[in-house]
């Protein structure tokens, strides 16, 4: 070894790396490790260790512009009411939640210390002290209490409310000490608050155009559709964080838009880019790909309580229509992994692996729309970028359907005000639905009869008692077996879709870093703006 490496210590790694940090070029860094007798290999080597030691290294400063695909005048600040990807990144940036999801998709503490239960049913929760508001008013149990009873108040119209009403009681023990009792035991009740609608908001909130949390950003202003800007709360009670001293936030739904704002040095984040651009941005030097886990969907809706759909021979026909590997390799670009029209996502521990993707069959599919009589009728299929990727999976649908004599008329809308405007409505059309850490929280929110977002109106007395009794069941094995089924239920009955779980992938400039995959979503779960840093 050579003995000028050896002789090289931990002051000397800081000498460089501080040099880095002010902006000394190459040449700059190598002439002086050369005056300090390295020799010129052993220096490139030492260079490259401190420069990634750099990179690894937090930062302060710097204001951090990010692109989403999707927003609304219905955009919110109000946690509960929550519904776009836009609201969630604002959310996790001015709010906390008791729990969070990690990377590996473990449930962690947030502003919660602790959470225990002897029976699942019964659940006591310690939070976090010395933690304050924006407005400096300090986090207690009963901001806890008035935020969980929120999602029970018809009124507030929040988009976990079934969810929600399995709480009977929230009630402040002490100060910094919550109990929450439910209507039956459910083991998932830490990693259901974890959910971005459940953050924490201040006792008594009923303006929320302040965004008044705990989080990790100050509200500086918002417009509702078009883009919020915030600033580095400086007494966060998270050491260190966040990072970046400002943070800007706002929508641009066309994909080579987006990437072209990238491309120009205009944001620092482009999210959830069509796999059409992946190659536009790998041919450019100094941005980065971040894919995420095979989580989230985007799924064709078939309405069963309206025509066509209330066809069962139109749905099974569609089931065999969908060719999912050619929507794979074509329209996902091989970014993610088939569907089997069950919305538990592969790697769940209740997932259930038997249920096997309907293979592409034209002729099963021809054979089952004779009998709904639908051949030779022009059929409208609603389809927006604001479903990711859904105009190239209806246009290989309609494609399929073309050569059997199905006349699908694929109308591609805006997406502002797709999801207000189509999106459950619509008798055929597409949904994009994200990471949800367990299949009770799936079928709650889209397939039991009363489920706010049933996207194919699927109702079933059998699925809703099966929900139920899974939920409170904690015999694991039992449970598995019960959720197995009712994913066979879902597969052969709803009138949904699914034709690939997608890996998402977010472009940015490679000066972004600390930018992780999370299953909850793309831009880290949503959560990105506390944790990423900016490098000259």
């Amino acid at each position: 070894m050579d003995t000028r490496i050896m002789n090289w210590d931990k002051s000397d790694d800081a000498l460089v790396e501080n040099a880095i940090r002010r902006g000394a070029s190459r040449r700059e860094l190598l002439q002086m490790m050369l005056a300090g007798g390295v020799a010129m290999s052993a220096g490139v080597a030492l260079l490259g260790r401190a420069a990634d030691a750099v990179a690894a290294t937090p930062t302060s400063g710097g204001a951090f512009k990010a692109a989403g695909f999707s927003a609304s005048t219905a955009d919110t600040l109000d946690p509960a009411k929550a519904s776009l990807s836009t609201d969630y990144v604002r959310c996790s940036a001015l709010y906390n939640r008791l729990t969070i999801i990690d990377q590996a998709g473990a449930t962690q503490m947030e502003l919660a210390d602790s959470f225990d239960s002897p029976d699942a049913k019964v659940w006591t929760v310690k939070l976090r002290k010395g933690i304050t508001f924006h407005d400096g008013k300090d986090l207690t149990a009963d901001d806890v209490v008035f935020s969980l009873k929120r999602h029970l108040d018809p009124s507030v119209g929040s988009k976990v409310a079934k969810i929600a009403a399995q709480i009977s009681d929230v009630k402040a023990i002490d100060k910094s000490t919550v109990a929450i009792s439910l209507t039956g035991p459910n083991a998932d009740l830490p990693t259901i608050l974890a959910l971005h609608h459940f953050m924490i908001v201040a006792d008594g909130t009923k303006d929320f155009s302040k965004g008044n949390g705990t989080g990790a950003f100050v509200l500086q202003s918002f417009e509702p559709g078009v883009r919020s800007t915030m600033t580095k709360n400086r007494n966060y009670w998270k050491s260190g964080a966040p990072y970046v001293d400002s943070f800007e936030f706002f929508a641009i739904s066309d994909d080579n838009a987006r990437v072209n704002a990238l491309l120009s040095g205009d944001i620092h984040l482009a999210a959830a880019i069509n796999p059409r651009s992946i190659r536009l941005v790998e041919g450019q030097s100094g941005f980065v790909l971040s894919r995420s886990s095979a989580s989230n969907y985007t799924n064709l809706n078939m309405r069963l309580d309206t025509a066509p759909g209330n066809s069962k021979d139109f749905i099974d026909g569609m089931k065999y229509l969908v060719n999912r590997e050619q929507i794979l390799k074509s329209a996902l670009r091989g970014l993610g992994e088939l569907g089997n029209d069950q919305p538990v996502f592969p790697g769940n521990v209740y997932r259930n692996n038997d249920i096997k993707p309907k293979a592409f069959d034209p002729d099963k599919a021809k054979f089952h729309f004779q009998k709904a009589g639908v051949l030779g009728q022009s059929i409208p299929v609603i389809a927006s970028e604001a479903a990711g990727s859904s105009v190239d999976i209806a246009m290989i649908v309609q494609a399929a359907g073309a050569n059997i004599g199905l006349k699908l008329d694929v109308q591609r809308v805006p997406p502002d005000g797709y999801w207000d405007n189509y999106w459950l409505k619509a008798p055929i059309h597409f949904g994009n639905i994200n990471f949800r850490p367990t299949p009770d929280i799936l079928f709650s929110l889209l397939y039991s009869s009363d489920a706010p977002w049933n996207e194919s109106h699927y109702k079933s007395e059998k699925f809703d008692k099966m929900m139920i009794e899974a939920r409170a069941m904690l015999d694991q094995a039992k449970r598995k077996e019960i959720y197995g089924e009712m994913q066979v239920m879902v597969s052969e009955e709803a009138g949904t879709v699914i034709p690939a779980f997608i890996a998402g992938v977010d472009a940015t400039t490679e000066k972004l870093k600390g930018l992780e995959t999370n299953p909850l979503g793309g831009m880290m779960g949503y959560a990105m703006a506390e944790h990423v840093w900016l490098t000259a």
